[in-house]
């Protein structure tokens, strides 16, 4: 049996409605049960005489045996690019929609987070991807992503022209509204979107997504999970495209700019209450049919 946490981080995004009554009953909580807690610095106002202490999300990284992020599923993509160099486990509270990484509810914190504070829990490890914006043999920007990097004009209604190389090799030159490079983990977001697959966390695989191809036969196509993908942005375009990452980091490349998409070396570490299954997530959030399931 792991060992049980002792130092919590709490981070979430301190504009989302009804917040404060769930960090109030966490703070509540790991009070009681004598939890030392380092609470995000912008969250502080929300919980006045919390009495725990504040700190910025590198510190939090750094110090805690565990993170709960409270929020959607954006917060925790947000949270998980930084606390994933840390190695710090993460716990997520639903406070949003979805919540395909957030899976406790407000309602069952006082039922289902003491079990995994002592130790009672399901693990899966999640990679991220590593975009880099290459300009004249030169990085110009750098940013990660947990769902996925999506290279578009920019401009609705306007294509891009791309080159696609996998490995160095090339595979096609395609006008598109761009391309999603998805994580299994972004396979259930922008990428379902798009008509990708669903694909299950544990696959080490990434998925590239054509977005509005101008070609019939362009599909999804899937790689290893250790591939080197190549986008390069030909000249001829004559847009500025935006890369973003997770739909929250925004990159700006030019014509003759290559974007280069790899694994990240380190991993998020989620945690789940026992007994979590990705099918009965996918039953519930993308309201797949259960009649036959007990």
């Amino acid at each position: 049996m792991p060992a049980p946490f002792n130092k919590i981080g709490l981070v979430g995004r301190s504009k989302q409605e009804g917040l404060d009554v769930v960090l109030q009953e966490l703070l509540a909580l790991l009070a009681a049960r004598g939890h030392e807690v380092i609470l995000e610095k912008r969250l502080g106002e929300l919980v006045p005489g919390h009495g725990a202490r504040l700190g910025g999300r590198d510190d939090i990284g750094k110090e805690a045996d565990l993170v709960i992020v409270v929020g959607g599923d954006g917060s925790l993509l947000s949270a998980a690019r930084t606390l994933a160099r840390y190695k710090t486990p993460v716990l997520g509270v639903n406070r949003g929609r979805l919540g395909f990484l957030t899976d406790i509810n407000p309602d069952q914190i006082a039922s289902q987070v003491p079990p995994v504070l002592d130790g009672e829990y399901d693990k899966e490890n999640r990679f991220l991807l590593d975009a880099e914006v290459h300009r004249e043999g030169e990085v110009v920007a750098r940013a990660d992503a947990l769902n996925d990097v999506v290279v578009n004009s920019g401009t609705s209604g306007q294509m891009i022209e791309i080159e696609l190389s996998i490995n160095g090799v090339f595979v096609y030159r395609q006008r598109a509204d761009g391309l999603i490079v998805s994580t299994p983990t972004g396979s259930t977001a922008y990428s379902l979107s798009g008509g990708g697959p669903i694909m299950h966390p544990s696959l080490d695989a990434i998925v590239l997504v054509p977005m509005f191809p101008h070609a019939l036969s362009s599909r999804p196509i899937v790689v290893d999970g250790n591939s080197e993908i190549r986008v390069d942005i030909l000249q001829r375009n004559r847009t500025h495209p935006p890369v973003t990452c997770d739909g929250q980091v925004n990159m700006t490349a030019r014509p003759g700019d290559a974007v280069y998409i790899r694994k990240k070396p380190h991993h998020l570490t989620l945690l789940h209450p026992l007994g979590h299954s990705f099918y009965a997530s996918c039953r519930d959030k993308l309201r797949w049919s259960n009649a036959l399931v007990d």
